[in-house]
Parts: C-alpha cells; sequence; structure tokens
C-alpha cells in the first residue's frame, strides 16, 4: 500500500464520526473508530467491509515505512510503537502488534495544541505541583485515561512561569511545547534514545530542573528517577496504576524483600503528589476526567514508611486532608454528579467505596427534593401482627388439640 492510500483511509475515518480518539484496524472487523469510549465502523473508500490479514499487514508496512529498527522490534518482540503524521491535519501514536498470527494497529490520536489546566477543568492541586522544585510528580491510570495530558498542563504551567530547561523522554512525543520561558528539550523512544533508563541516566548530564519520564516501566528506571529526585531535580512520570495505595505499592513491588525497608524511606523523602486517572462518560456524550490527588505530609509519609493499617490508610487520609488540596476520586465523581456532568449510574459504577458514592448521592439528592430510594408504598402486614407473641403470654408449640 503506498502512503497516500493510506493517508486517504485516515482522513475518511477522521471525518466520519466527528473527533474520535482512536482508529483501530483488526482482521475480520472493518475500519473502526472510537469515540466517547465506543468503536463504530467507517466506510472507507475503498471499501474495507472485513479487513482481510494482507490488507492490515499492508497497512502495517506502510506505517512502519521501511523503517529497518522497526520491523525487526515488530519481528523479535511481536509489537511495536512509531508515531505517524497525516501531514498538518493530525498526529497519531500508533501501536502494531500481531494476534493469531496476524497484524492488527491501533492509531492513538495525539491532541494538537498543549492542554491548559483551566480548560481542562482539572482541580487547582496542579498550579501548586508546577511550583514544587524537587522530588517525584506520577500521574497514573489506565491506558487512554489522559495521563500525557495532564502531564503536558502541568509543564505548560512550568513554561510560563520558569525560565528553566526541561527534558523530556516520550514514546512518542505527543505534545510539542513552544518556548516560552522555559527551554524544553523533548526527546523520542527509538529516534534519540534506545530505552527511558538510559535516556534518563543521560538526561542527568543535560542539566534539567525538570525531567519528563514517559513511564516508569522497570525497576531501573525507577531508580535512576528516584535518584534524579534526590538530587534536586523535579520528575515527572506515569504508572499504570488505580489509586494512590496501589501506585506506592507498584512501586515497593519493584524491589526485593531485603531492600523494602530503604524503598520506603527513600519513597516518603522524595514523592510530591500522586494523581490517578478515570475517564467517565458525561451526561449527553463525551467523558470527563475524575481525578484522586494525594499531596505528601507526616500522615502520608507514616504510612508509606510503615504500611496502611486499620484507621491509617492512604484512602481515609486523602478525604481527611481536602483543605490541603487532595480529592479522592469518589469525592470528585460526587461533585461530577451535583453539577450534573455524569448520572447517578455511572457515579456508582466508577466508585471506590460504593456506600460513600451512595450516602453523597443521596444528600444531593435530599437537597433537590429528589427521592433518595425507590422503595415506596410499605404498609405493616395486620394479619402478621396477630402472629407475633405477646410479652408475658405462653405460646402453644405443635399443631392445634383436637376437639
Amino acid at each position: 500500500m503506498q502512503r497516500h492510500e493510506l493517508d486517504r483511509i485516515l482522513t475518511r475515518m477522521l471525518e466520519a464520526h466527528g473527533p474520535v480518539s482512536d482508529l483501530n484496524f483488526t482482521v475480520g472487523r472493518p475500519a473502526q473508530v472510537e469515540r466517547s469510549g465506543e468503536l463504530m465502523p467507517v466506510v472507507t473508500d475503498p471499501p474495507l467491509p472485513r479487513l482481510t490479514p494482507f490488507q492490515t499487514e499492508a497497512i502495517a508496512l506502510a506505517l512502519v515505512g521501511g523503517d529497518r529498527r522497526l520491523t525487526e522490534t515488530l519481528v523479535r518482540t511481536g509489537s511495536c510503537d512509531l508515531p505517524y503524521a497525516l501531514g498538518s491535519a493530525a498526529r497519531f501514536r500508533v501501536n502494531i502488534f500481531q494476534q493469531r498470527g496476524n497484524y492488527s494497529i491501533v492509531l492513538r490520536r495525539l491532541a494538537s495544541e498543549v492542554p491548559i489546566v483551566e480548560k481542562l477543568g482539572l482541580p487547582p492541586a496542579l498550579n501548586k505541583m508546577a511550583e514544587e522544585r524537587n522530588g517525584l510528580i506520577l500521574v497514573t491510570g489506565a491506558t487512554g485515561s489522559g495521563k500525557s495530558t495532564t502531564l503536558a498542563a502541568i509543564l505548560n504551567i512550568i513554561n510560563e512561569q520558569k525560565a528553566v530547561h526541561v527534558v523530556t523522554l516520550e514514546d512518542p512525543v505527543e505534545f510539542v511545547h513552544p518556548m516560552k520561558k522555559a527551554t524544553f528539550n523533548q526527546r523520542e523512544l527509538g529516534t534519540d534514545f534506545d530505552s527511558f533508563a538510559s535516556g534518563l541516566r543521560a538526561a542527568l548530564r543535560q542539566a534539567p530542573k525538570v525531567i519528563l519520564v514517559g513511564e516508569m516501566r522497570d525497576r531501573e528506571t525507577l531508580e535512576i528517577g528516584l535518584s534524579a529526585a534526590e538530587t534536586g531535580h523535579l520528575v515527572m512520570s506515569t504508572l499504570h496504576t488505580v489509586d494512590a495505595g496501589q501506585t506506592i505499592n507498584r512501586m515497593l513491588g519493584m524491589f526485593d524483600k531485603e531492600e523494602e525497608r530503604q524503598a520506603r524511606q527513600r519513597l516518603a523523602d522524595t514523592l510530591r503528589w500522586v494523581v490517578c486517572q478515570r475517564l467517565l462518560p458525561k451526561v449527553g456524550g463525551g467523558r470527563v476526567a475524575a481525578l484522586e490527588i494525594m499531596g505528601m505530609n507526616l500522615r502520608i509519609e507514616e504510612v508509606i514508611l510503615n504500611g496502611e493499617s486499620e484507621g491509617k490508610t492512604f484512602y481515609e487520609i486523602i478525604q481527611d486532608s481536602e483543605a490541603l488540596g487532595m480529592q479522592t476520586f469518589d469525592t470528585h465523581i460526587i461533585r461530577l454528579f451535583r453539577d450534573a456532568v455524569i448520572t447517578e449510574e455511572t457515579a456508582l459504577s466508577y466508585a471506590s467505596k460504593r456506600s460513600v458514592v451512595s450516602r453523597g448521592l443521596d444528600v444531593i439528592k435530599a437537597t433537590k427534593g429528589e427521592k433518595t430510594s425507590d422503595i415506596e408504598g410499605l404498609a405493616l402486614d395486620k394479619e402478621y401482627s396477630k402472629q407475633i407473641p405477646q410479652p408475658g403470654k405462653s405460646q402453644r408449640i405443635g399443631p392445634p388439640p383436637k376437639r
């Protein structure tokens, strides 16, 4: 397949269903786009009603474009990542992978504009994160939950306020930051460096004040990141975890048992913020981010050092520290319901603690004069009340006497 043929297909897919987040090519299915979390088929020109193994392989080869390194990686490991630009219309992060002997391709559309905290409706705590001078900031969540967008929004604040050197290590480069106050050097995995660990090690010799690492994928990268945070750098990165507590446990799990005590101490000394994200379907279409935010204080530090216990969990401490800019997922979800951004069903299905969210929703509905329960029409069963034993009266056990 020629590149101009591929570009025509991609253009048609982008125009088919309005704003889309992903393009999907899978054998046996038509070309599909993802919008608001749902896959939709696209009629292309030429038509592709059911993609064949030959067609997906042709698309994969057109995307790789003869790059020897990417071809070797795809054959050796079964998948590869690469950037792709559709002229000036769109940029994509591409993953090509094998499944049951065939190739599948997913293209994630990258935003063209650097995100701004206020426009995204993100909590003001992100402004505090941009003020940090050193330490470790982690943004976590599932794939496609907007982690890169949140990190880019924090970097944009730094870019507007501080004349510092920022080095980013990305796979691939998603947001191209213009030069404002800060000086940016954005490096891409596979093109500018061969692994996050080696790129991060090299970054320490490039005199940055801020380092963005695309993902803490292994222990080596985490150790170098902790060392960079300990030596006065502000290090920002991502992890695939669902909440703040799991984030701490995931990092500690990268170390051996005999090293755990030292690892806990290093984390307690360097960690500044953990932001966890989930994307929820909005009323009327689209999605909205719900965030859990954990900052560092003495109570959090104690739990990192000694582990969670009854009455001393990350959830409880975050819940008690809203005045410091922290919030649980459940707090944010209740707020989104209050503002009519999400439905009650969505709020309950994405809750961390369903009972907490349920009580919060009932309070909101009560203030609006709405019913807080579906149970109605209850009445006392008079016949049943006659069968209830009365105090001071003996009760016969067994069948009634014969007359």
